[in-house]
Protein backbone atom coordinates (compact mmCIF):
# COMPACT_ATOMS: atom_id res chain seq x y z
CA UNK A 1 0.00 0.00 0.00
CA UNK A 2 1.20 3.51 -0.86
CA UNK A 3 0.28 7.14 -0.10
CA UNK A 4 0.64 8.87 -3.46
CA UNK A 5 3.48 11.08 -2.18
CA UNK A 6 6.11 10.58 -4.87
CA UNK A 7 9.70 10.37 -3.61
CA UNK A 8 11.26 11.29 -6.94
CA UNK A 9 11.57 10.05 -10.50
CA UNK A 10 13.56 7.25 -12.05
CA UNK A 11 14.52 6.87 -15.70
CA UNK A 12 13.79 3.96 -18.02
CA UNK A 13 17.07 2.30 -19.04
CA UNK A 14 15.53 -0.63 -20.92
CA UNK A 15 12.37 -2.68 -21.05
CA UNK A 16 10.72 -5.61 -22.79
CA UNK A 17 6.98 -5.82 -23.37
CA UNK A 18 4.89 -8.85 -24.21
CA UNK A 19 5.34 -12.30 -22.70
CA UNK A 20 8.14 -12.35 -20.14
CA UNK A 21 8.20 -8.56 -19.97
CA UNK A 22 10.50 -6.65 -17.65
CA UNK A 23 11.76 -3.12 -16.97
CA UNK A 24 15.10 -1.76 -15.75
CA UNK A 25 15.14 1.70 -14.18
CA UNK A 26 17.93 4.08 -13.27
CA UNK A 27 16.57 5.03 -9.90
CA UNK A 28 16.92 6.79 -6.56
CA UNK A 29 19.54 5.82 -3.93
CA UNK A 30 17.02 4.11 -1.64
CA UNK A 31 16.12 1.51 -4.27
CA UNK A 32 19.54 -0.13 -3.78
CA UNK A 33 18.27 -1.43 -0.43
CA UNK A 34 15.24 -3.09 -2.04
CA UNK A 35 15.54 -6.86 -2.09
CA UNK A 36 13.87 -9.22 -4.57
CA UNK A 37 10.21 -9.60 -3.66
CA UNK A 38 9.74 -6.07 -2.31
CA UNK A 39 7.24 -3.68 -3.88
CA UNK A 40 7.86 -0.30 -5.51
CA UNK A 41 5.20 1.85 -7.18
CA UNK A 42 6.23 2.87 -10.70
CA UNK A 43 3.85 5.47 -12.16
CA UNK A 44 1.36 4.23 -9.58
CA UNK A 45 1.68 0.56 -10.56
CA UNK A 46 2.78 -1.80 -7.80
CA UNK A 47 5.73 -3.77 -9.19
CA UNK A 48 7.85 -6.46 -7.55
CA UNK A 49 11.61 -5.95 -7.49
CA UNK A 50 13.54 -8.80 -9.13
CA UNK A 51 17.07 -7.37 -8.73
CA UNK A 52 18.70 -4.15 -7.53
CA UNK A 53 22.07 -2.49 -7.06
CA UNK A 54 23.14 1.08 -6.41
CA UNK A 55 21.54 3.24 -9.08
CA UNK A 56 19.12 0.74 -10.65
CA UNK A 57 16.52 -1.96 -10.15
CA UNK A 58 14.53 -4.34 -12.33
CA UNK A 59 10.95 -5.62 -12.14
CA UNK A 60 8.79 -7.97 -14.17
CA UNK A 61 5.91 -6.68 -16.32
CA UNK A 62 2.97 -9.05 -16.66
CA UNK A 63 0.62 -8.93 -19.67
CA UNK A 64 -2.17 -7.81 -17.27
CA UNK A 65 -0.05 -4.90 -16.01
CA UNK A 66 0.82 -3.81 -19.54
CA UNK A 67 -2.79 -4.03 -20.75
CA UNK A 68 -4.15 -1.88 -17.90
CA UNK A 69 -1.44 0.77 -17.55
CA UNK A 70 0.74 3.23 -19.42
CA UNK A 71 3.89 1.20 -18.75
CA UNK A 72 3.48 -0.24 -22.24
CA UNK A 73 3.97 3.30 -23.61
CA UNK A 74 7.36 3.81 -21.94
CA UNK A 75 10.53 4.36 -23.93
CA UNK A 76 14.20 4.51 -22.97
CA UNK A 77 14.88 7.79 -21.18
CA UNK A 78 11.31 8.40 -20.00
CA UNK A 79 10.90 9.58 -16.38
CA UNK A 80 8.69 7.54 -14.04
CA UNK A 81 7.32 8.31 -10.58
CA UNK A 82 8.68 6.16 -7.74
CA UNK A 83 7.37 5.50 -4.24
CA UNK A 84 8.21 2.98 -1.54
CA UNK A 85 5.32 1.15 0.16
CA UNK A 86 3.81 2.54 3.34
CA UNK A 87 5.24 1.05 6.55
CA UNK A 88 3.21 0.43 9.70
CA UNK A 89 3.45 3.61 11.77
CA UNK A 90 4.28 5.94 8.85
CA UNK A 91 2.34 9.17 8.47
CA UNK A 92 -0.33 9.03 5.76
CA UNK A 93 0.31 12.32 3.99
CA UNK A 94 -1.63 11.61 0.80
CA UNK A 95 -4.36 8.97 0.63
CA UNK A 96 -4.53 5.18 0.51
CA UNK A 97 -3.19 3.99 -2.85
CA UNK A 98 -3.01 0.27 -3.63
CA UNK A 99 -0.98 0.41 -6.81
CA UNK A 100 -3.76 -1.40 -8.69
CA UNK A 101 -4.57 0.78 -11.69
CA UNK A 102 -8.24 1.08 -12.72
CA UNK A 103 -7.57 2.44 -16.19
CA UNK A 104 -5.77 5.04 -18.25
CA UNK A 105 -6.82 8.68 -18.53
CA UNK A 106 -5.87 11.10 -21.31
CA UNK A 107 -4.44 14.52 -20.50
CA UNK A 108 -6.67 16.89 -22.50
CA UNK A 109 -5.74 20.24 -20.98
CA UNK A 110 -2.73 21.63 -19.11
CA UNK A 111 -2.72 25.33 -18.28
CA UNK A 112 -0.35 27.38 -16.13
CA UNK A 113 -2.20 29.67 -13.73
CA UNK A 114 0.42 31.69 -11.90
CA UNK A 115 2.71 29.26 -10.09
CA UNK A 116 0.11 26.48 -10.28
CA UNK A 117 -1.00 24.21 -13.12
CA UNK A 118 -4.55 23.18 -13.93
CA UNK A 119 -4.67 19.76 -15.59
CA UNK A 120 -7.73 18.00 -16.99
CA UNK A 121 -8.02 14.29 -17.77
CA UNK A 122 -10.61 12.27 -19.68
CA UNK A 123 -11.34 8.77 -18.34
CA UNK A 124 -13.60 5.82 -19.08
CA UNK A 125 -17.24 6.59 -18.18
CA UNK A 126 -17.45 3.69 -15.71
CA UNK A 127 -14.75 5.27 -13.52
CA UNK A 128 -16.60 8.55 -13.00
CA UNK A 129 -18.90 7.14 -10.31
CA UNK A 130 -15.85 6.76 -8.03
CA UNK A 131 -14.60 10.31 -8.66
CA UNK A 132 -16.07 13.10 -6.53
CA UNK A 133 -15.22 16.78 -6.24
CA UNK A 134 -12.71 17.42 -3.42
CA UNK A 135 -12.06 13.68 -3.26
CA UNK A 136 -8.70 12.01 -3.86
CA UNK A 137 -7.36 10.32 -6.97
CA UNK A 138 -4.00 8.85 -7.98
CA UNK A 139 -2.66 10.04 -11.35
CA UNK A 140 0.51 8.16 -12.34
CA UNK A 141 0.73 7.36 -8.64
CA UNK A 142 0.47 11.01 -7.50
CA UNK A 143 -2.13 11.75 -4.83
CA UNK A 144 -4.17 14.68 -6.13
CA UNK A 145 -7.42 16.39 -5.13
CA UNK A 146 -10.31 16.64 -7.59
CA UNK A 147 -10.95 20.33 -8.33
CA UNK A 148 -13.79 19.91 -10.83
CA UNK A 149 -15.88 17.41 -12.81
CA UNK A 150 -17.59 17.53 -16.20
CA UNK A 151 -18.93 14.60 -18.22
CA UNK A 152 -16.10 12.03 -18.42
CA UNK A 153 -13.45 14.48 -17.28
CA UNK A 154 -11.92 15.58 -14.01
CA UNK A 155 -9.65 18.49 -13.18
CA UNK A 156 -6.80 18.78 -10.68
CA UNK A 157 -4.71 21.73 -9.50
CA UNK A 158 -1.00 20.94 -9.25
CA UNK A 159 1.32 22.85 -6.92
CA UNK A 160 4.85 23.73 -8.11
CA UNK A 161 6.67 21.26 -5.84
CA UNK A 162 4.51 18.34 -7.00
CA UNK A 163 5.09 19.22 -10.64
CA UNK A 164 8.86 19.46 -10.22
CA UNK A 165 9.15 16.23 -8.18
CA UNK A 166 7.18 14.10 -10.66
CA UNK A 167 6.73 13.25 -14.32
CA UNK A 168 4.06 15.98 -14.58
CA UNK A 169 6.82 18.40 -15.56
CA UNK A 170 7.24 16.54 -18.87
CA UNK A 171 3.64 15.50 -19.63
CA UNK A 172 2.18 16.84 -22.87
CA UNK A 173 -1.41 16.91 -24.14
CA UNK A 174 -2.38 13.35 -25.06
CA UNK A 175 -0.27 11.77 -22.31
CA UNK A 176 -1.83 8.52 -21.09
CA UNK A 177 -1.82 8.57 -17.28
CA UNK A 178 -2.48 5.68 -14.91
CA UNK A 179 -5.64 6.31 -12.90
CA UNK A 180 -6.50 4.71 -9.57
CA UNK A 181 -9.76 5.84 -7.99
CA UNK A 182 -10.51 5.89 -4.26
CA UNK A 183 -10.59 2.37 -2.82
CA UNK A 184 -13.14 3.45 -0.18
CA UNK A 185 -15.67 4.38 -2.88
CA UNK A 186 -15.24 0.97 -4.51
CA UNK A 187 -15.74 -0.88 -1.22
CA UNK A 188 -18.88 1.13 -0.41
CA UNK A 189 -20.31 0.26 -3.84
CA UNK A 190 -19.56 -3.44 -3.32
CA UNK A 191 -21.17 -3.32 0.13
CA UNK A 192 -24.32 -1.65 -1.20
CA UNK A 193 -24.66 -3.86 -4.28
CA UNK A 194 -26.80 -6.62 -2.65
CA UNK A 195 -29.20 -3.99 -1.27
CA UNK A 196 -29.32 -2.19 -4.60
CA UNK A 197 -30.45 -5.40 -6.31
CA UNK A 198 -33.37 -5.76 -3.89
CA UNK A 199 -34.46 -2.18 -3.40
CA UNK A 200 -33.90 1.31 -4.69
CA UNK A 201 -31.14 3.13 -2.79
CA UNK A 202 -32.44 6.41 -1.38
CA UNK A 203 -30.96 9.11 0.84
CA UNK A 204 -33.14 7.86 3.70
CA UNK A 205 -31.73 4.36 3.24
CA UNK A 206 -28.15 5.66 3.32
CA UNK A 207 -28.87 7.69 6.45
CA UNK A 208 -30.51 4.74 8.17
CA UNK A 209 -27.52 2.47 7.54
CA UNK A 210 -24.90 5.04 8.52
CA UNK A 211 -23.37 5.72 5.10
CA UNK A 212 -24.07 9.46 5.22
Amino acid sequence: MFTGLIEGTGCVESLKTGEGGWIRLASLPWTAAAVPGESIAVNGVCLTVTASEEGWFTADLSPETLSRSNLIDLKTGDPVNLERPLRLGDRLGGHLVLGHVDGVGILVESVAEGAFWRMEYEVQPQLMRYIVEKGSIAVDGISLTIAGLEDNRFEVAVIPSTREMTNLRTCKIGHRANIETDIIAKHVEALLHPYHERAKITQDFLNEHGFI
